[in-house]
């Protein structure tokens, strides 16, 4: 079997070494453009778990690799004045051109052919199975790139990769504020004498220094003097250390006939988690694993990897997205308390919890809880037991559950569910209206709406959004039906729109009447004011088409000025749906609801249209909620299925939430034992 493989990175290469170990009679060619000792980078990190991999895979580069290592378990985070430190993280890093050479001599070793200076103008067509490892421009990929599908699109900030001779103890964030903006850091050891030195800031704060007018050498000198105090004097190197944009790639397929993609040539996850080089050398051991697996049956093989490898692909990026993410809107956390801050930053991707770093470092978590709590103790209550305050009422936790749910037993406050402003506004007749409702349990959360186009529908045990035969007349902000079967709503005049709004304050008067603790206004989900929000849903061309947030203001500040109580609203801060509301267009609504008296945004997502895209997932809404919290500063309610108290606790005391739905799972730890008689008779029948 003849291998080619083009691109002579750490992906190519270790592929290389793991095919001819795997079987010597595989002919593998590894065609490099670039000198065996070209790199452009400095250091690479590793995780314990990918080290673990390697082991597995090739013992002899496993040592060669470790015994060249920078080690070290602690983060530095430079903040506000302060040094916050975090340990018991054990990370691992080798500068590039050492692993290069690692692998190089090991191919060399086990018979792989190596071919530098190798310009290759097309993808080659004299192999069983042809490799793409040429990195994210690569060229087997862009000659099939339509087979591909390929997205490229900028990810994060801007960014500068340098290096420097100070051998930093820790990887070490810094975060320094000029008159331009925010600038930040990542840098960590990779030898005895050089660090990497990653300076990256937002675009806009990028432009207001002049960097995109400067060259390679005034950019160098200007972060130098930046960064002149954590650099201890010490100079910055340079390797075409250019300012750029991260590249996110993802691709549709990995492999068209007998042609595969590896690495960044698939896909890449943004440097600020560390994984671009650990995900390229995976997918070697992934792609030699379906290989021998399937027999070397090239085609069944490439179907193999790719269904193996991608779900964990996948995970990665969306992990290095969030925490892409967390850097560009850093700045919106500059008021933070330090610790508050360096916790954000460390569970950012969603990889470390409250209950994972308090494995890691319990003097950490401990000083976050104390802090949280307000205690001085040493001992103090996680994030989630500690007391909330909103417009006088205090709720003795943050959590929050639906009255079903085996979590209202604890929690402190209880989700009422849908509740209709009238007859005509319910999902369907099974949906109770303000005048048939009574509070359950207490504290309690009275969600009030209208259901507007998605009204008349039969009950939601049989389907979702399915119209009634004889159902009620809809209206809405447009005469557009919700689904393809819904029935076509009235659009809302000004005697309708006038008669909605006293609806809604009607029902807000009652709610006072009831003892609702938190009355929360529905505008969301595509229900009648959500659809008010969205260019998807709003048609008009009166001044509620014009101004989209002027009528749900109307109803917010009419209900405001009958409830003197803590005032909520159910906000869908994006469509999930192209051309529909983006995630600043919900942030900047968020911030207009809390200036007109809104006291608590719900962020939740989607289902403004039948046929969104919606990104379900455990936790899906933390990152909504977050930026809702930290840019429209407004106290958050998030749901988004979180099943345990470490979800509380790492959302809200990183500060993405102020209050959390605890979905507890149901679950069965304890039951009757069942003597052996009885067990052996029903077996028996």
């Amino acid at each position: 079997m003849k291998v080619t493989i083009v691109g002579g990175g750490p992906a190519g290469l270790y592929l290389a070494i793991l095919l001819r170990k795997a079987d010597p009679g595989v002919q593998v060619s590894v065609l490099e453009r670039n000198a065996p000792d070209a790199t452009f980078g400095w250091g690479v990190v590793f995780s314990e778990e990918t080290l673990g991999a390697l082991r597995d895979a090739d013992h002899e580069t496993h040592l060669a690799i470790t015994d060249t290592f920078a080690r070290w378990d602690r983060v530095d985070i430079r903040y506000g004045g302060r040094v916050l430190t975090s340990r018991g993280h054990s990370f691992s890093a080798i500068a590039r051109k050492r692993l290069l050479e690692i692998l190089q001599e090991r191919c060399l070793a086990l018979g792989a052919d190596l071919r530098f200076h190798q310009e290759v103008g097309s993808v080659p067509e004299d192999a069983d199975l042809v490799v793409g490892a040429d990195g994210v421009n690569s060229l087997v990929r862009r000659a099939y790139e339509p087979d591909f599908r390929t997205r490229i699109a900028p990810e994060g900030c801007k960014y500068a990769w340098f290096g420097t001779p100070l051998v930093f103890d820790a990887f070490t964030f810094v975060f320094r504020e000029t008159e331009h903006g925010l600038f930040q850091v990542h840098a960590y050891p990779f030898d005895e004498r050089t660090s990497t030195f990653i300076v990256e800031c937002r675009e806009d704060t990028w432009r207001r220094a002049g960097l995109d007018e400067c060259d390679e050498d005034e950019s160098l000198a200007f972060c130098e003097r930046l960064f002149a105090r954590d650099l201890e004097g010490r100079e910055l190197l340079s390797n075409r250390s250019l300012w750029t944009s991260f590249p996110k790639v993802t691709n549709a397929t990995w492999h068209r006939d007998r042609v595969v993609l590896l690495g960044d040539a698939a896909h890449t996850a943004h440097f600020s988690i560390g994984s671009g080089t650990k995900l390229a050398m995976e997918d070697s051991i992934a792609l030699r694993d379906a290989l021998v697996a399937r027999s070397w049956d090239v085609d069944a093989a490439l179907v193999h990897y790719e269904l193996a490898r991608r779900p964990v692909v996948e995970r990665t990026q969306e992990a290095a997205s969030e925490s892409a993410g967390f850097f560009t809107r850093v700045a919106a956390y500059a008021g933070a308390e330090p610790i508050q801050f360096a916790f954000n930053l460390l569970t950012r991707s969603g990889r470390i919890t409250h209950a994972s770093l308090t494995v890691r470092d319990p003097g950490f978590t401990r000083s976050l809880d104390a802090w949280f709590s307000g205690a001085r103790a040493g001992v103090a209550p996680p994030p989630v037991f500690a007391p909330f305050r909103l417009r006088g009422l205090e709720l003795r936790n943050r959590i929050v559950a639906r009255a079903e749910n085996e979590a209202a037993s604890g929690a402190a406050l209880v989700l009422s569910g849908f509740v209709a402003v009238s007859a005509g506004g319910r999902i369907s007749p099974e949906t109770p209206t303000i005048d048939d409702w009574t509070p359950a349990q207490r504290p309690v959360l009275l969600q009030l709406g209208h259901a507007g186009r998605r009204g008349a529908c039969l009950p939601r045990s049989v389907g979702v959004d399915l119209p009634l035969p004889d159902g009620w007349e809809l209206v809405s902000a447009s005469p557009l039906p919700y689904g393809p079967y819904s029935a076509v709503p009235t659009e809302l005049d000004a005697p309708g729109l006038a008669a909605v709004r006293e609806e809604f304050v009607a029902a807000a008067q009652r709610a006072g009447e009831l003892g609702v603790d938190i009355l929360e206004l529905d505008f969301a989900h595509g229900y009648l004011i959500g659809s008010f929000l969205s260019p998807l849903t709003n048609r008009r061309r009166d001044e509620y088409g014009r101004e989209r947030l002027r009528y749900p203001l109307e109803v917010l500040d009419a209900v405001r000025a009958a409830w003197d109580g803590p005032l909520a609203v159910r906000l869908s801060v994006t469509d999930w749906a192209r051309g529909g509301l983006a995630v600043d267009d919900g942030v900047a609504i968020a911030r207009a609801l809390a200036e007109h008296g809104c006291d608590l945004v719900h962020t939740v997502a989607g289902q403004t249209v039948h046929d969104d895209r919606p990104e379900y997932r455990r936790g899906f809404l933390t990152g909504l909620g977050d930026r809702v919290r930290a840019e429209a500063r407004v106290p958050t309610l998030l749901g988004g299925h979180l099943t345990t108290l470490d979800d509380v606790n790492t959302a809200v005391g990183a500060g993405r939430a102020d209050l959390c739905i605890l979905d507890l799972p149901s679950s069965a730890v304890e039951a009757d034992a069942v003597p052996p008689s009885v067990e052996r008779q029903a077996v028996s029948t």
